[in-house]
């Protein structure tokens, strides 16, 4: 299951908490970056980087690969990121199942595939290559959606089984879009957990979401911007029932808090993820 006894759940870096990390070295299991973050070369956020990686695990997770884009695949941006993974030597890097770019235009946000044979293939091409150019194995993270392809599509969760088993990659459970996406379009999250072997699920993601009204419709929204709702909490318990107490993360990218907040939605996660730590030593 890709347990890693007595880590306590992590949560997302950012630099509103740089000084404070370095100056206190808080009780928090571990930390997770941004890649793109940190790729300059020098100044104070890679020091910091540096710094709090001495003290603590990390994980780097990416946002600017566009793995599911027809585009070629940005070497550069691969290169970058090899020499960032060799440097801090993280628990995971992971990517998201999504794309942000065509014929070299990029969108600041990540978009959804149609999951069907062709798109899977697609996918599994880029894992390989993603994989092969880090020399590791990356994790790819399931997002948020909003739409639905009108084209024959297989479930998500079986598609994400498909390409982990084809690819060699693990899977970071958001575990939030996961409820996202089955209020938004209609289908039992239980049915999404069971759907997904256990032995893929490396990384667990948290976060909150906000309730929106569109043309009369109420819409989930992944925002990333307040506390992880009391259903989500409830999803988690039956995902860490599921996968084991795998390391689990709080993301909160906007509207940022204190760390102390942070530090407390981490300890809701420890003590829903606790009682099933002896059964998994």
């Amino acid at each position: 299951m890709g347990t890693y006894p007595g880590l306590s759940a992590g949560i997302g870096l950012r630099a509103q908490h740089h000084e404070e990390i370095v100056s206190r070295l808080p009780p928090v299991g571990w930390f997770e970056a941004h890649s793109e973050n940190y790729f300059a070369q020098g100044g104070a956020h890679r020091e910091h980087l540096t710094r709090i990686r001495a003290h603590y695990e990390l994980s780097l997770h990416g946002v600017g690969l566009s793995m599911g884009s027809t585009d070629p695949l940005n070497l550069q941006h691969l290169r970058e990121l090899k020499r960032l993974v060799d440097e801090v030597e993280p628990l995971f890097v992971s990517e998201h199942l999504s794309w942000s770019s065509a014929s070299g235009r990029y969108v600041n946000d990540l978009l959804p595939l149609p999951y069907t044979e062709e798109a899977l293939q697609h996918m599994v091409a880029r894992v390989r290559e993603v994989q092969d150019g880090l020399g590791r194995q990356i994790l790819v993270e399931n997002i948020s959606s909003y739409l639905r392809f009108e084209c024959p599509e297989v479930p998500e969760w079986e598609f994400l089984t498909a390409l982990a088993r084809e690819s060699g990659c693990g899977v970071l459970l958001d575990v939030n879009n996961v409820y996202v996406n089955a209020m938004n379009h209609g289908f039992d999250p239980q049915s999404y957990l069971q759907g997904i072997p256990r032995t893929v699920v490396k990384e667990f993601h948290l976060a909150g979401h906000t309730v929106a009204h569109i043309r009369e419709r109420e819409i989930r929204i992944d925002t990333h911007n307040t506390h992880v709702s009391d259903d989500v909490w409830a999803l988690y318990h039956a995902a860490v029932k599921r996968f084991g107490p795998v390391p689990t993360l709080i993301e909160w990218d906007a509207d940022i808090p204190s760390l102390e907040t942070l530090q407390a939605e981490a300890a809701k996660a420890d003590w829903i993820s606790e009682p099933f730590r002896a059964v998994a030593a």
